[in-house]
């Protein structure tokens, strides 16, 4: 086993750590958990419970993030501490394999601290709202669907983010058309925004009695949150809005009322879906949250595409087919745009994604700076 350079790794450590504090700005977070506790501290504050619950979620999340960088310091000093434990008196090959340990533990957290810098474009740091629809390839396209909402769910619960489902359209035989979905926690939009695109599915249908490989297709598409100051308001003329009975499985107030909600913007032609509220008034706010947070998206890619287009640049930056995921007849999962791949789909099936999200995140990090 080669022998490893503790002081060089720990002053790499050091010197990746002010890197990112350069770009955190811990004193920034510091000051934004002071507001964030006065405002907490407030005797009224539960006068409002939607807005106490906003403040007090915010405080949570920003004293996490903080306390992720400042403690990180304090993990490598307790690293090198160990080292020179592991060395003096002839060596202790048993710390020494200890401080190896911790050494590969603060790297990987590091990397998530790195990847986290990146995520600096407008809308990064917002809830984000995703969309997944089969695509071609029929009954196994519904089922692959279902397989991917599942997926970005239990990544979520891993994280211990908070998610909502607004809208689920079952499809006939198997799995479902389309679902939409809100993840609610800080940089949910910037770390999901790279999974947006097509994904494909090979493996021998279930479906299929012949027992044949198919392949089918799937969607996903992800969009900000809006919020209230971002000033996207929609004209009533502009907006056509029908009640239908709620489809799929619920419970009476979902299906025996119509109170499920479908909003068509005119002008755009865009629809947004709500059924899974028990009220009509419930999935018209959500529709129009929904709504509103698309255009915020088609508004922000029209801004980009005209800057592309005054500066000469007008290829696509993402491909039709961004990952494909491979059962039959062999095992691997594979991004084609980072050529990260792994043998284990199931796992990925799983929500163990986060390896996929960071390569997508430093893969358009590096696109963008080369365009």
């Amino acid at each position: 086993m080669a022998t490893i350079d503790f002081p060089a790794e720990i002053r790499a450590l050091r010197t990746t750590l002010e890197s990112i504090e350069s770009v955190s700005d811990p004193a920034a977070l510091e000051k934004k958990v002071a507001e964030l506790s006065e405002q907490a501290a407030a005797p009224d504050l539960w006068d409002d419970p939607e807005a106490a619950q906003k403040v007090t979620t915010a405080l949570s999340q920003t004293q996490a993030e903080l306390d992720r960088v400042t403690n990180m310091a304090s993990r490598i000093d307790d690293l090198e501490t160990l080292v020179e434990m592991g060395t003096e008196d002839g060596g202790d090959a048993e710390t020494l394999a200890e401080a190896e340990g911790e050494l590969a533990a603060i790297r990987k957290d590091l990397d998530v601290l790195e990847v986290r810098t990146l995520l600096n474009g407008e809308y990064d740091a917002r809830e984000a709202v995703v969309t997944i629809r089969a695509g071609a390839g029929g009954v196994d396209a519904a089922d692959f669907a279902e397989m991917l909402l599942r997926m970005y769910l239990r990544w979520a619960e891993r994280h211990g983010y908070g998610t909502q489902v607004l809208d689920t359209s079952y499809a006939e035989e198997a799995g479902l058309k389309s679902a939409t979905f809100e993840v609610k926690a800080p940089y949910a939009y910037g770390n999901l925004s790279v999974e947006a695109g097509t994904h494909r599915l090979v493996r021998i249908s279930p479906f299929d009695n012949q027992g044949r490989r198919q392949t089918s297709f799937a969607a996903v598409e992800v969009i900000p949150l809006i919020e209230q100051t971002d000033s996207i308001e929609i004209p009533e003329s502009e907006i056509k809005v029908d009640v239908f009975r709620s489809s799929g499985p619920g419970g009476q107030s979902v299906n025996t009322t119509d109170s499920a909600v479908r909003m068509t913007h005119i002008p755009t032609g865009i629809v947004v879906s709500m059924q899974n509220e028990k009220s009509q008034i419930q999935n018209r706010a959500a529709a129009l949250r929904v709504l509103q947070s698309r255009l915020l998206l088609v508004r922000q890619q029209e801004e980009a595409a005209k800057k592309k287009e005054l500066a000469g640049d007008i290829k696509a930056s993402w491909g039709d087919q961004m990952r494909s995921y491979v059962l039959q007849p062999y095992q691997m999962v594979k991004d084609l745009r980072t050529e990260h791949e792994v043998g284990n789909p199931s796992a990925v099936f799983d929500g163990d994604i986060d390896d996929f999200i960071e390569a997508g995140i430093r893969w358009r990090r590096g696109a963008s700076q080369a365009s």
